[in-house]
């Protein structure tokens, strides 16, 4: 049977053309169309091999960490850091990055001997701090119209400097600025230009306390925050700077809403110093939601030609997992899964 034939005994229902099959196989699965009776399994088995990417059974490996933000456990509510580090270290992880708060323990109430001993208790346990990642940039944008919090944001830039420092990264993930943010909205939007200049005088400011410190600031794509929406403008806007201690923090979900990571990748290349390896299903259409990133393997980003894509540029940096809903019922299966998914991904595992 073909995909355009039923059996007889159902001639009487229309017949469904190839087109329309593959559209619904696209969304539901070949499989699932097998198993109601749409086409034949040996029909099932045929198109799922023309979609899965050769990369994906050659056996090939990939020479990079894996590596998952602190926002996928339940820390600090339900675990300690301890704990959590002792956990991301028992699940395979070689690094972990770590969140800076306004409070607990890395934040500006942590002593520079205190974050020392962090990063030393993570060393202890066999895995590194990869980067440091912070919420704060949205409440105090280093753009915004408000010209305290942008000081109070260029302030927290150079404590985060001083902390990545401290905890033994050259990673500091940096929001660049923000036309308008969907989840703290100002009264009035910044326009783009003027996000710009004032992203760039934010920056600018910092950049000696960053050399100083020989930590790289690692600017992020985000669609969501309207500003730096090619990998043209991320390049044009990083190489301004024309220094050593600006980069690009690549973060493959948030291109997924109107864009393909993959693309990015070959043109931003050597630019690239830190990754967030974040799953993103466009089943959700284009609206912004978080629930639009998944747990990874569970999304529409062509992994094969993601992870291609990074080593035809000769990234050999870490690849870490981030995710803002920590499972509310055993959460370490999350992170067990994750670094399972990674082994898989990286050819570390059959």
């Amino acid at each position: 049977m073909n995909a355009t034939q039923l059996p007889a005994e159902s001639n009487r229902f229309p017949q469904l053309d190839r087109r329309e099959l593959l559209a619904m196989s696209g969304v539901f699965g070949a499989s699932f169309l097998a198993s109601q009776g749409l086409i034949s399994r040996a029909e099932a088995d045929e198109i799922d091999a023309a979609k899965k990417p050769a990369a994906e059974s050659t056996g090939k490996r990939y020479d990079m960490k894996k590596s998952i933000n602190m926002w996928a456990l339940p820390y600090p509510d339900k675990m300690s850091l301890k704990q959590s580090f002792e956990l991301i270290a028992d699940a395979g992880f070689d690094g972990v990055e770590v969140n800076y708060n306004l409070e607990g323990d890395i934040s500006p109430e942590a002593s520079e001997a205190d974050l020392k001993a962090i990063g030393q208790m993570a060393r202890k346990m066999g895995i590194e701090i990869s980067g440091v990642c912070s919420f704060l940039f949205w409440p105090y944008p280093l753009t915004s119209n408000d010209a305290e919090r942008r000081a109070r944001g260029q302030e927290l830039s150079k404590l985060m400097i001083g902390a990545a420092k401290a905890l033994g990264t050259d990673n500091l993930l940096v929001v660049p600025g923000a036309v308008y943010i969907p989840w703290n909205p100002e009264p009035e939007p910044v326009p783009n230009d003027v996000c710009e200049q004032r992203a760039r005088e934010s920056i600018q400011a910092v950049i000696p306390e960053a050399k100083k410190a020989g930590v790289s600031l690692n600017m992020e794509n985000i669609f969501a925050n309207g500003f730096l929406f090619s990998p043209q403008e991320m390049n044009r806007f990083v190489d301004g700077f024309k220094s050593d201690s600006v980069g690009v923090h690549f973060d493959t979900g948030n291109i997924m809403q109107f864009q393909f990571p993959e693309h990015w990748i070959d043109i931003c290349g050597k630019r690239i110093r830190n990754v967030h390896l974040k799953e993103y299903s466009k089943l959700a259409g284009t609206d912004f939601t978080l629930e639009s990133f998944r747990p990874l393997l569970d999304g529409t980003i062509n992994w094969p030609s993601v992870l291609d894509a990074f080593e035809r540029v000769g990234y050999r940096g870490y690849l870490t997992f981030e995710y803002f809903h920590p499972f509310p019922h055993w959460p370490e299966a999350l992170v067990y899964q994750t670094s399972d998914s990674l082994d898989r991904m990286l050819g570390r595992k059959a």
